[in-house]
């Protein structure tokens, strides 16, 4: 009979600080082959999860059935459901460059905008928004990062864009599947939660439209179509607060992406003339550089319809009268060989393998893929050879990421992560300041606010009511922090470069991403380490 394992924060020597630095190993391994040594991403991933294995076996105590198996837990979730939706996401955008439709896409984008600085606000910032909104799980980066290259980026410039894009809209991203998780996971009404995140998101919203257009052309860009960054970034910012806080909480991200898209669009009727709204004459189809007769406006529906089409269906699986239903298709068992106790006594959430099948992004996507094949009438086996060579192009973005899940879920059901959380969480008065950093540090790990939320939710309210501070501000600093983490994580650096085939760059674009990270997060952290004072807790709900 296998024997529960009872973590211990303080596992190492008999030591937090000496725990929680030993807890650091796995994930400074990764970053550093990454990073430094510029080691290939699988490769560093491997390395993390032996690392993360030593450490749970060696300085926790754990054996060696429980670690390899929770290991093999976090490998199955990395597939179901994270790689799922960004398999069949690039699916469907490899059937739109395979039938030709893509280049009518981008074309249509040149007629929108010639110009890239205002191609990276509508692209990577508000469609990306709508995608985080309706999917999440890198389904933005991966699509968004693409259809830069298509419209003319270097492959480098268009991960970059993306991933830096992919941080504003997260915290309420897959339907607010994050804030919904913070609230259960804490105990908090998810309208307290919601409305404070709303009030933490929206600094960033007000100035990633200005960094992506610096990332694009520098201080030139910056200088001459800060008109449309700052136009979007306001009417985002508002717009997500208006909406998290008074109408809904779940369409929070979709009502601020379509405002801000739009209020570009009008401001670029309004200043025509302008260098950022200038508009392409003639609709390319067939490649940058190549001038052709301007498709047809069926020929523009046809382009934009499988987007459409994903739009309607994952939104009609969001109403009230079908998400219940379709959540009954539930897959739920105990996970083999895996008994963990938290330090509290109770079972943790890693002994639990759960997936809502017809609802999961991925699924979804398929669904709306499939569709699109009957509408854009592609033939089945032209289908099924873009679907394998769709997984032919992932391999390696298969293997880090579920190895970088396994790495996270080693590290959780040993106590690894806990002891950080609980060493930082003993910060006292600093921890409004400190709170961000978990999260984003969470998220850094995982690739995920709403597993990061998981973690350190409840640890975060109980630190709070220590210290004194508002249960809500730290629960809400943990997801709002955890969104500047994600452009750090791994498994979305590996979803980047696979997406505009960059195989094995992940450590450049570490390097290049991870300033803009830890500015970002400098920032925030100040404006929620205010809020915990009189200084801005006015701000406060």
């Amino acid at each position: 009979m296998l024997l529960a394992y009872q973590q211990e924060v303080n596992a190492v020597g008999g030591s937090l600080a000496l725990s929680a630095l030993a807890s650091m190993i796995p994930l400074a391994v990764v970053l550093v082959l990454l990073g430094v040594v510029k080691l290939r991403a699988h490769w560093a991933a491997l390395a993390g999860l032996v690392a993360a294995l030593a450490v749970a076996v060696i300085g926790y105590g754990m054996p060696a059935t429980p670690a390899l198996s929770s290991a093999a837990h976090g490998a199955v979730f990395g597939f179901f459901p994270i790689l799922w939706i960004v398999i069949n996401a690039l699916w469907v955008f490899n059937i739109t460059v395979a039938t030709g439709h893509f280049d009518v896409l981008r074309g249509s984008f040149g007629a929108l905008s010639a110009d890239r600085r205002t191609q990276a606000i509508l692209v990577a910032f508000c469609f990306g928004a709508l995608l985080e909104a309706l999917a999440g799980f890198g389904a933005p980066v991966a699509i968004t990062s693409v259809m830069l290259v298509a419209l003319g980026f270097r492959p480098i410039k268009a991960a970059v864009v993306a991933l830096v894009a992919n941080t504003a809209p997260v915290a309420f991203g897959a339907m607010a599947v994050p804030v919904i998780t913070l609230s259960k996971v804490t105990g908090l009404p998810l309208e307290s939660v919601a409305s404070v995140v709303g009030r933490q998101t929206p600094f960033l919203a007000l100035f990633v439209p200005l960094v992506l257009v610096f990332l694009v052309d520098g201080k030139r860009g910056v200088r001459e179509a800060w008109a449309p960054a700052v136009m979007c970034g306001v009417v985002f910012a508002v717009a997500q607060f208006v909406t998290s806080n008074y109408l809904s909480v779940p369409l929070t991200d979709i009502v601020a992406a379509l405002l801000a898209a739009l209020a570009v669009v009008a401001l670029a009727q309004l200043r025509p003339a302008s260098t950022w709204a200038i508009r392409s004459r003639v609709v390319a189809v067939g490649g940058p550089g190549t001038a052709t007769a301007p498709p047809s406006r069926s020929e523009v529906w046809r382009a934009y319809l499988p987007y459409v089409v994903i739009v309607a269906v994952f939104s009609l699986a969001q109403l009230p009268g079908i998400k219940p239903v379709l959540d009954k298709a539930l897959i739920k068992f105990r996970w083999p060989g895996l008994d963990v106790r938290t330090p509290s006594g109770a079972e943790h959430s890693t002994m639990t393998f759960s997936l809502t099948y017809l609802t999961t992004a991925g699924t979804l996507m398929l669904i709306a893929g499939l569709l699109v094949l009957l509408l854009l009438k592609v033939r089945a086996g032209q289908a099924l050879r873009i679907y394998g060579k769709t997984l032919y192009e992932l391999r390696w973005a298969i293997l880090t990421v579920m190895t970088v899940l396994a790495l996270a879920y080693v590290m959780n059901a040993s106590g690894q992560t806990t002891s950080i959380g609980t060493f930082v969480a003993a910060a006292g008065g600093a921890l409004a300041v400190l709170s961000p950093v978990l999260g984003w540090f969470g998220v850094a790990v995982t690739g995920s606010d709403t597993s990061a939320n998981a973690l350190f939710g409840s640890l975060q309210v109980t630190a709070a009511q220590q210290a004194g501070l508002s249960p809500e501000l730290l629960a809400a600093a943990n997801s709002s922090g955890g969104v500047l983490g994600k452009m750090l994580s791994p498994q979305n650096l590996t979803i980047a470069c696979a997406s505009v085939r960059l195989d094995g760059q992940e450590g450049v674009l570490l390097r290049k991403v991870i300033g803009w990270s830890l500015a970002m997060l400098a920032v925030l952290a100040l404006i929620i380490g205010l809020q915990a004072t009189p200084v801005l807790g006015w701000m406060l709900p």
